[in-house]
């Protein structure tokens, strides 16, 4: 008798989640029953706050920038797409950290000069005073340069999504009558963000674990917390096994949710 060519319910089980759950459960009961460790997750939850804000805003400001990016690139005209492209390659190939340090003592800077210059005729006027490298904290430098290297990866995200629309259907629209605008509105951006939006959240999930790149920067997010805490405390293990599990928390459940909305859009799909 032939055996059946479907996956048997053991091998389709996802015992991958299940020892990740195991082992999230082992470290939630050592919090629980453990005085130090729920002192370290006492200390570690308040950099949460800072991670989600930075990765929140940080990444709305990127979708922004990255869709602007995409839409220039794919906008026909030549000096635009070689503009775009020029920025795209050049911000991928700069590791994040290395943008991180450059927006963050050499941008701010020089952005701050440019306040100054174009504040001139109302700080000689009485209206404002100088603004200072100190007013642009380090969380908003943080945030800064996650928009700038994310925006790029975001960028080409969203051109493959308005590349994967059938031209002809935009063709189709423009012989209408349709503006360019009502076009994109219309007809490409809904059918594009179908397939967009999972690489979105793959691209999330991704920053908030790049997040922690900014406690190099003094930000006290889950990272840096951990780092002084352990450094203070000399609890090492104790302390990144706490961060460890809160990124986890959030990383895991995030591209959990990535997997049924993907999901979900195929079998709408069908």
């Amino acid at each position: 008798m032939a055996r059946s060519s479907r996956p048997s319910l053991v091998s389709r089980f996802p015992w991958w989640l299940l020892a990740i759950a195991l082992l999230g459960l082992t470290t939630l009961w050592a919090i629980v029953a453990d005085a130090g460790y729920a002192e370290i997750f006492a200390t570690l939850t308040r950099g949460m706050v800072t991670t989600l804000w930075v990765t929140l805003v940080a990444f709305a400001a990127a979708a922004l920038l990255g869709l602007v990016i995409a839409l220039a690139r794919t906008s026909g005209r030549v000096w635009l797409e070689q503009l775009a492209t020029f920025y795209i390659e050049i911000i991928r190939g700069i590791p994040i950290l290395v943008a991180l340090f450059y927006v963050a003592f050499v941008g701010a800077p020089e952005m701050v000069k440019a306040a100054n210059w174009l504040l001139t005729p109302f700080i000689g006027a009485g209206l404002t005073v100088p603004v200072t490298v100190r007013d642009f904290d380090f969380t908003l430098r943080a945030i800064v340069a996650l928009t700038v290297c994310y925006s790029a990866f975001i960028a080409e995200i969203f051109r493959a999504g308005i590349e994967a629309v059938d031209r002809g259907q935009i063709e189709a629209a423009r012989a209408l009558g349709l503006s360019r605008w009502n076009t994109f509105r219309h007809i490409v951006w809904p059918q594009a963000l179908r397939t967009i939006l999972p690489p979105l959240g793959n691209d999330f999930v991704s920053m908030i674990k790049d997040s922690a790149l900014v406690s190099a920067l003094g930000v006290q997010d889950i990272t840096q917390l951990g780092k002084v805490y352990s450094s203070g405390s000399f609890k090492f293990f104790e302390t990144y096994n706490v961060v460890a599990f809160l990124y986890l928390s959030m990383t895991i459940s995030l591209s959990l949710l990535v997997r049924l909305l993907e999901r979900r859009l195929k079998l709408s799909d069908r």
